[in-house]
């Protein structure tokens, strides 16, 4: 897998995960098309997406989104993948509860790989690791959980670590985390909601891997500046 580099951290030296995921190119044309012409005009009165242009269309690329509804699962894809200017497929983490079933078979070909949300396995870790080390689009929900509120809520650390064990394993992918705002006008989105999806600057993650300074003190500069840049969209 990862051997390019030597690596102190425990991510590349882990070894491979167990999780089967990929994105299947057949399905990915057809759902993400009917979800753009049916589904979303069926449940929402309006969709809006701003800031398009700042998705990256190539390298490593974290998109980091918060977190208001299970509709972000469609949303998101839906805004930053394959129908925006990307032309990109992301790859994200789901709770292990949506992979189950017929569900669990469209998310896992969609892209989906599953996630305890209580208490992340290095597996998950891992498998987004080597995702942003072969230069992929993976989504990861930096607040950790759904939160009906329009407040950002204060990040975990855990998407600027696997951000910056990327950049320290891989820099010739130049990782970049995409700070995604979504906001509804309804608490719990009923049919006839709308949404908004705003999409700020990427932040490069090589500005933050900093020798001078513990790799500890490099992930909290790194999530408080994500930190401001959802706040501020």
């Amino acid at each position: 897998m990862i051997n390019e580099q030597k690596s102190t951290n425990l991510l590349a030296n882990s070894h491979s995960p167990t999780i089967i995921s990929e994105v299947a190119p057949w399905l990915s044309k057809i759902v993400y098309p009917l979800g753009k012409q049916l589904l979303l005009p069926f449940f929402f009165k309006k969709v809006t997406i701003t800031g398009q242009e700042n998705i990256p269309t190539d390298g490593a690329v974290i998109v980091a989104p918060t977190h208001r509804s299970r509709w972000d699962a469609i949303i998101v894809p839906y805004a930053v993948g394959r129908l925006s200017s990307s032309g990109r497929d992301p790859h994200f983490m789901v709770s292990a509860n949506e992979m189950k079933g017929i569900q669990g078979w469209f998310i896992r070909r969609l892209g989906g790989f599953p996630v305890n949300t209580e208490r992340p396995g290095m597996d998950s870790l891992k498998y987004s690791f080597e995702l942003l080390c072969q230069g992929e689009m993976v989504v990861i929900f930096p607040e950790g959980g759904i939160f009906r509120t329009k407040e950002v809520q204060p990040l975990k650390r855990g998407v600027a670590k696997i951000a910056l064990d990327t950049e320290e394993v891989k820099p010739e992918v130049a990782t970049k985390i995409l700070p995604v705002k979504i906001t509804y006008d309804q608490e719990i989105p009923k049919r006839g909601a709308s949404v908004e999806v705003n999409i700020g600057k990427p932040l490069m993650v090589k500005k933050y891997c900093s020798s001078s300074q513990s790799a500890k003190r490099n992930s909290l500069d790194l999530t408080q500046d994500l930190q401001h840049s959802l706040v501020a969209l």
